[in-house]
């Protein structure tokens, strides 16, 4: 259909702001791949915007998480749901991808499949960006059998995925964790990624050859543009990206920072500012509430984040993607978690992994320091981050899981390619975690269509 329309539609929606990242990068890779010009629509945020997607409506409207947090807003969730499903249809896309926020994404593929089921059409194929955390949740795995009647494939970020995916009659493929392409972007330039093995990539630049996955951030550079003093010390804070969260969680970190400021003689705290203009506001009208001198990162910034991450000591974060961040950066941090009463029973009630945090998951040990709900205190929090200030072993064991982390973030050549792709032998630009999905979905909708 796409080589009979001379394009390729694609529906894409992203629903937070590590999704719009993801979006974003998926969008550039399918234009470099496709054959044919590549038009987008649905909804998306700042990073999505610069590919060329005109949002439906600001990503903030539905970026939710919870049960009993999205009741206030489950009328504009509804509206905005029926918005986006009109808007799918009108623009006859010949592939539908949503990216994460499986509430909204999992409602939106499940009424388009029934209303091109109505109107006797052939849907397109849908396909999911980040699996559900099945394998968190007690009964999750048995949840993905009713997957498949509304999403046709799952590009998988974590290693274990793929394969209790395709056990569940799920077609699914392990592409990588996006957020290793921070590393991409922000190391080297002119930058190649070759797939000698691709546990252990390789980036080469110009007269220069870095080994592994690490962000080289520049330190020196963030504290003369910041006039931070050179004794100072510099803590980061990562409230989340959700308004609901940070409206939560940043007066906790505020008063955390309250009980350390008597630690050190000069105390620094760097917050950084999701690309959501509720939370940008948020934070703006609350930061002078603040005890210590504050420098706000604004988003949408992947290096001035990794320079002023590179410049801390230490970090706290709300749990979510940043903790992989801070693998990538080599900074010891601990995570942090509230949510509304109901939701955080209901997580100890039906979660059956003793860890938030995905490097804890990973690595099944608590190396990163969580503290969650009712544990989640200024004080608990400010004992933490000065334990880890302190002791240059719990540093160095954070620092050297890091390592251990990422490599099992990376997809192995086997996982990459099913044996009829790998006949097609698809020589791609280069194997990134955004390239992978795109060929994946390319692929499908040339078969989708043959």
């Amino acid at each position: 259909m796409a080589a009979k329309d001379g394009e390729l539609r694609v529906f894409v929606v992203a629903g937070e702001v590590s999704g719009d990242t993801i979006g974003s990068r998926l969008m550039a890779s399918l234009r470099k791949l496709s054959p044919f010009p590549v038009h987008f629509a649905g909804v998306g945020g700042y990073m999505m915007s610069k590919q060329g997607l005109i949002s439906l409506f600001p990503l903030e409207d539905i970026a939710v998480m919870g049960i009993w947090e999205l009741l206030p807003h489950l009328n504009k969730f509804r509206v905005k749901l029926k918005e986006t499903t009109e808007a799918a249809l009108l623009f006859k896309p010949h592939v539908v991808v949503t990216v994460d926020s499986k509430g909204f994404s999992f409602r939106l593929l499940k009424q388009l499949r029934a209303k091109y089921s109505q109107q006797g059409f052939v849907s397109p194929p849908h396909f999911h960006y980040v699996a559900p955390s099945f394998w968190a949740w007690k009964g999750g795995e048995a949840r993905l059998k009713g997957l498949c009647e509304f999403v046709d494939h799952v590009l998988c970020i974590l290693p274990f995925e793929g394969e209790v995916c395709r056990l569940n009659g799920l077609a699914a493929t392990f592409v990588g964790h996006p957020i290793l392409e921070d590393v991409l972007e922000l190391n080297l330039v002119p930058l190649h990624l070759h797939v000698m093995t691709l546990h252990r990539y390789e980036l080469i630049g110009k007269d220069n050859v870095e080994k592994g996955w690490k962000v080289q951030g520049h330190s020196e550079k963030f504290r003369n543009q910041y006039r931070v003093p050179s004794g100072a010390r510099v803590i980061t804070l990562l409230p989340g990206s959700r308004l609901q969260e940070v409206t939560r969680m940043l007066p906790i970190f505020l008063k955390t920072m309250e009980l350390l400021k008597d630690y050190f003689s000069e105390l620094i705290t760097v917050i950084h500012v999701a690309s959501n203009k509720h939370v940008a506001d948020y934070i703006n009208r609350v930061v002078h509430k603040c005890p210590v001198p504050v420098i706000l990162i604004p988003g949408g910034s992947p290096q001035m984040k990794y320079d002023a991450l590179s410049a801390s000591s230490v970090a706290l974060c709300t749990s979510g993607t940043v903790s992989v961040e801070m693998q990538l950066a080599r900074l010891p941090c601990v995570v942090a978690y509230r949510a509304h009463f109901l939701t955080e029973w209901l997580i100890r009630y039906k979660a059956k992994v003793p860890y938030i945090s995905l490097p804890n998951i990973l690595l099944d040990s608590f190396v990163i320091p969580e503290a969650l709900f009712q544990a989640c205190t200024p004080s608990r929090l400010s004992s933490l981050l000065l334990e880890l200030i302190q002791n240059e072993a719990l540093r160095e064991e954070q620092i050297g899981a890091a390592e251990k982390v990422i490599e099992l973030l990376c997809p192995s050549e086997g996982t990459i390619f099913n044996p009829t792709q790998r006949e097609s032998k698809p020589m791609l630009p280069d194997y990134t975690p955004s390239m992978i999905a795109a060929f994946t979905i390319l692929y499908s909708v040339k078969t989708h269509v043959t």
